[in-house]
């Protein structure tokens, strides 16, 4: 059946593992297993270490029983690549591998105090967010590694403790999984590569290398971070179980492995991935541009480490998919997920004004950078029903997702005529018309949907001669059209920009 190359996509709410057949889209074989969250308070959420690790190896175990069960062997597998969620914070003890604390993943906010003490050291007080945007791209907010991992210092004794004995480590997943599957306390090799390091705030955007002013200026300790990596190298050989002596030869966070998985390997190509949040990504080639409308930038991939950087602006809307999941969680208004499609088009047949919905939850993302904010729904009158709180949270993500794209075309100069699509949300159909509708683009969903484990893939089979990234893969697509008039769009836009004004500054006292 060989060659295969194999991708361990690990997100924020699933792990899989996915065999593909080497320069092709074909899936030969999968698993797939859900992951828990741990949310000790509000606004705190955490994973168990151990538990993403002993899922990623099932899935790798199960899949490899699929695979023999239909003629195939182990020794087709030629290459693996690691795709993960980003940003997401681990530290564990290099003597025993033990974690030190729960991961605190992406979407976490206990680390708002941190921003607010470390804005007091910049120089004149001007608490500007943007101090540090020159050297690594990204704001000073809770979303970064390097936020949570100095509240990890602050204020766990048992991560100070092992710092001082040199005895700890500190990764994101794709640091975690691969020390651990190169052989752990044994000479795992601890490293990452460059589009997750991009996303620390520890990493020089320019040179690629920790920075020693950022790490000066959060406080840490050079001894405790990975090696950084291009995307596309053989980084080592697994140790551990069916995959033993198989070469790990790729590593890309997600959102940037779902950019590869698009094809959007040109510059001027875009993506977003519908998921527990939406993410778009620009790609601007080897030109690195720098947002002046609340976009950051981030390195795309590398392709070996010789290779120059491909850089890409990129929007994160924190709650997309998760606003889904709290109607049905929370409020019990939305009987299941897959519903919010059936229920959200009944509000099409009822007259009852328009409701909007800012799900700021944890605050807003891009290109707000506003940790303050919360959700409000406005608009309501007497006969609003569940219906049209429905309906306004799928538009909450397309109006989220135009924000980002007017930020894009005042930073970049150009209009997006199309937008690539993919991630969970894109099932439904009538999400994807009122993204079309109201960011007047056209909307392009691939036919393969796992676009995101494919370009984690694509660089391992890159690195090892299997994979001819010039050749890009011809991957049919459905598309949505605009059906809504430009001053229409923009008269419910306007409206969208008012109730975000709503949101603004609520958690100040």
């Amino acid at each position: 059946m060989g060659p295969l190359i194999g991708a361990i996509d690990e997100g924020t709410s699933s792990a899989r593992f996915i065999l593909f057949k080497a320069g092709t889209t074909e899936v030969v074989a999968s698993h797939q297993q859900s992951l828990s969250q741990i949310c000790p308070q509000e606004g705190w959420v955490e994973q168990d270490p151990m538990e993403i690790l002993s899922v990623v190896n099932t899935c790798i175990e199960k899949t490899i029983d699929k695979l023999i069960s239909i003629g195939g062997s182990v020794n087709d597998i030629a290459a693996v690549g690691v795709t993960n969620q980003r940003e997401s914070t681990l530290v564990w003890e290099k003597s025993t591998g033990k974690p030190l604390y729960n991961s605190i993943v992406w979407l976490d906010v206990r680390t708002s105090t941190t921003v607010d003490q470390l804005l007091e050291k910049i120089p004149n007080k001007t608490k500007n967010k943007n101090y540090l945007k020159p050297l690594c791209g990204l704001p000073i907010s809770p979303y970064f590694s390097a936020l949570k991992l100095r509240w990890l210092i602050d204020n766990v004794q048992n991560v100070k403790k092992a710092i001082a004995a040199n005895d700890c480590l500190f990764g994101t997943v794709d640091s975690w999984l691969i020390w651990n599957l190169t052989g752990g306390v044994n000479n795992g090799l601890h490293l990452t590569d460059v589009t997750n390091a991009s996303r620390t705030m520890l990493m020089n955007i320019d040179t690629l290398k920790w920075d020693p002013v950022l790490l000066h200026f959060f406080e840490v300790t050079p001894s405790v971070l990975p090696k950084i990596k291009s995307s596309s190298e053989v980084y080592g050989n697994i140790e551990t179980g069916s995959l033993r002596g198989v070469p790990i030869a790729g590593c890309v966070g997600d959102q940037q492995s779902a950019l590869l998985g698009q094809q959007c390997l040109e510059r001027g190509q875009a993506k977003a991935t519908y998921g527990t949040g939406c993410f778009l990504l620009y790609n601007t080639g080897t030109i690195k541009v720098s947002s002046s409308h609340g976009l950051i930038t981030t390195v795309a991939y590398q392709l070996g480490p010789k290779s120059p950087p491909i850089y890409a602006l990129e929007g994160s809307v924190a709650i997309a998919g998760a606003a889904l999941n709290w109607l049905r969680d929370n409020m019990t208004v939305l009987p299941s997920f897959g519903e919010a499609q059936k229920i959200a088009e009944e509000a099409e047949l009822q007259e009852s004004g328009e409701v909007y919905f800012v799900p700021a939850f944890s605050g807003l993302y891009a290109p707000y950078w506003q940790q303050e904010a919360r959700g409000v729904i406005i608009g309501i009158s007497e006969d609003t029903q569940a219906c049209h709180i429905v309906r306004a949270t799928l538009d909450a993500v397309c109006f989220q997702t135009r924000d980002i794209l007017e930020a894009m075309i005042k930073d970049y100069g150009s209009h997006l005529a199309s937008i690539q699509v993919d991630g969970g949300m894109t099932a439904n159909s009538l999400l994807m018309q009122l993204q079309a509708d109201l960011a007047g683009v056209t909307v392009a969903k691939a036919s393969m949907p796992e676009s995101t484990a494919l370009g984690a893939a694509m660089v391992a089979g890159a690195a090892i001669g299997l994979w001819d990234l010039s050749q890009h893969l011809e991957i049919a697509c459905e598309i949505w059209t605009p059906k809504l008039s430009d001053d229409e769009r923009d008269i419910r836009y306007s409206k969208w920009k008012l109730a975000v004004e709503k949101a603004m500054g609520w958690d100040v006292l």
